[in-house]
């Protein structure tokens, strides 16, 4: 799958009372819609990891967003 991301994206995950909270600015919404829309079209089981390493900002939480069947 290619991921493509909108230049200036700002994407961060933290978890805060027990809930995942994905913050970003309107690049990095955009870039997750096109992530989002592009492992629609995977098959099930086909998944996404996004962490600090690859996209997220330094010290986000790890999200993983798996296409399920149903």
């Amino acid at each position: 799958m290619d991921l493509h991301w909108e230049d200036g994206f700002e994407i961060g995950v933290r978890i805060e009372n027990g809930a995942a909270v994905l913050a970003a600015n309107r690049a990095g919404l955009r870039s997750l819609a096109g992530i989002f829309a592009a492992l629609a079209e995977e098959p099930p089981g086909s998944h996404v990891h996004l962490d600090a390493f690859n996209a997220l900002e330094d010290g986000a939480a790890e999200l993983i967003v798996e296409h399920v069947d149903g």
